[in-house]
């Protein structure tokens, strides 16, 4: 057949400009020519076509069928001028053919690469989404994936976090991701070798895009030091990183299986004083020097939110003085309730506890109350003989104990930040 060797000619050249295999194309092709042969008169209602790969012989057989759907009879109906309209009809459907082939590649290519980083060139950007030339594809980087305040220039090349890849009638939607905690992951592995190798490991990640992130690292070689290595000599290596991220900090901590010691890193860079570990409610109390308590909660409760939700645990941050008021406010309410009643033997007046208890003698409750009203600033003088409101109910139960709790599961947790005076305390360690 005249032209046959021109069309697998053709078929051999624009598979390899596209990379698509020549068997993938020959099928396009059949089915293309078994189309064409069906449109002509008289043509046979079942049909189909052989093409040889070296004569390049384009062949048409008719087939009849059976009610089983069996073939009983099969001929050779090859048209005398099918070569003709092979060559015309193929261009168009063979077009559309390539397209679907050369999507469902593209789709294949990265078909299950969600989680992986890929470096593309800003298209165009607007208040909607950022496309990213990627190659033969392009990426979506929605508004919602884009870290505040960051605005990409057309032609800068960006990397980012691929995180959902779609198969649609117009070829493969991949969308990334600029904020996911999993690019801090893969830019790390870009950059440390013992993170690539399985040495170093990552055991969480919390992370406030273009503001703050933290990271608890763990060696699996104890002659390997996780934090030194992610930092790289002179902080090259997490330097490269946080270039990456448009300037974004980072605190590198190492991971504890002893939760206590994990919340003291994980709160860095301010110093801890005690953990104590409430199991059944998952809150870790917070005692820090006075002067820390401003650095340990960070700006806007930040660093405090960040350490909770890198260890999982509700962070009740108290400055030592918060904790002194608190505890003497306590040590009041013991004798809140009660009643004041002659003793049988002396005939004094004694504080008799409503919860039970040694009765208290009127000098010794005298004594405790001093003590309460030199933390209160209170002036206080019980008369046991008036009935009297034993201090300590409303007065020292309702006092500010300042600090923070920080929730792993809440995004923005209650901050009160303590006294004017505790915040002007000088900082230690500041980032």
């Amino acid at each position: 057949m005249s032209g046959n060797f021109e069309i697998m000619e053709a078929l051999q050249a624009l598979a390899l400009d596209r990379g698509i295999s020549v068997d993938t194309l020959l099928d396009a092709l059949a089915n293309a020519l078994v189309s064409a042969y069906k449109r002509m008169p008289k043509a046979a209602e079942e049909a189909y076509v052989t093409i040889d790969a070296e004569s390049f012989d384009i062949r048409v057989y008719g087939q009849e069928l059976d009610e089983d759907g069996n073939v009983i009879r099969e001929w050779d109906d090859t048209p005398s001028d099918f070569g003709r309209i092979a060559a015309q009809t193929a261009k168009q459907v063979l077009t559309q053919r390539v397209r679907e082939a050369e999507r469902e590649l593209k789709y294949e290519e990265y078909a299950g690469r969600e989680g992986d980083i890929v470096t593309g060139l800003v298209q165009q950007t607007d208040s909607r989404f950022t496309l990213l030339d990627l190659g033969k594809v392009e990426a979506l980087l929605p508004q919602a994936e884009q870290v505040p305040y960051e605005r990409p220039e057309p032609g800068s090349r960006l990397k980012a976090y691929i995180v959902e890849v779609r198969n649609n009638a117009r070829g493969p939607q991949i969308v990334v991701s600029r904020t996911h905690p999993g690019l801090i992951k893969r830019l790390f592995e870009l950059e440390v070798p013992e993170i690539a190798d399985g040495v170093v490991e990552f055991k969480a990640v919390a992370r406030e895009p273009g503001h703050r992130t933290k990271l608890a690292v763990w060696s699996h070689d104890r002659n390997v030091d996780p934090v030194g290595a992610c930092v790289g000599a002179r902080g090259a290596r997490v330097r490269m990183v946080v270039n990456e991220l448009r300037g974004e900090k980072i605190d590198i901590v190492p991971f504890s299986e002893d939760t206590q010691e994990f919340i003291t890193k994980a709160l860095a860079p301010a110093k801890v004083k005690e953990v104590r570990l409430d199991q059944e409610s998952g809150v870790a109390e917070v005692i820090v020097p006075d002067y820390q308590l401003s650095l340990a909660i960070g700006k806007e409760g930040q660093n405090a939110r960040l350490a909770a939700r890198l260890t999982g645990w509700r962070v009740d941050i108290k400055s030592e003085s918060q904790l002194a008021d608190e505890e003497a406010g306590y040590s009041g309410e013991e004798w809140a309730e009660g009643e004041w009643i002659e003793d049988p033997a002396t005939h004094e007046m004694v504080w008799r506890p409503a919860e039970g208890g040694p009765a208290v003698t009127a000098e010794e409750w005298s004594h405790g109350e001093a003590e309460i009203a030199s933390v209160m600033g209170d002036d206080v003088s019980p008369d046991p003989a008036a009935p009297a409101v034993p201090v300590g109910g409303q007065a020292v139960g309702g006092m500010a104990v300042g600090g923070m709790v920080a929730d792993p599961l809440e995004p923005v947790a209650g901050l009160v930040t303590g006294t004017r005076e505790e915040q002007s305390e000088p900082m230690e360690d500041a980032p």
